[in-house]
């Protein structure tokens, strides 16, 4: 352990820090299952209801996501690489779906 003054500062920030950093990762990654989950659901069994829940998850990876990046949780490109995947799958889903009726 560090015995100077601003080294046991640093440490405890870098602590706090971690810490949010884990939580907003988690979450990003909570609601991206989430999001694709509903994808899946909706190609399987198509409803307006679904369509819409994967509307509102969707926005709220998104949101998630452009906060992570704007506290420097996630890179930019890091964080535009999960919204791009996030879209795609669920244009597959939706796509799918659409041709298939």
């Amino acid at each position: 352990m560090a015995n100077i003054k601003s080294a046991i500062k640093r440490v405890q920030i870098a602590e706090r820090n971690r810490l949010r950093n884990k939580s907003y990762k988690s979450a990003v990654k909570t609601l991206i299952k989430k999001c694709v989950t509903s994808a899946e659901q909706y190609g399987s069994n198509p409803t307006p209801e679904l369509k819409e829940e994967i509307h509102n998850r969707l926005n709220a990876a998104y949101s998630k996501i452009d906060k992570a990046v704007k506290c420097g949780v996630l890179h930019p490109n890091n964080g535009a690489r999960k919204k791009s995947n996030l879209a795609r799958v669920v244009k597959q889903q939706v796509l799918a779906q659409s041709s298939a009726s």
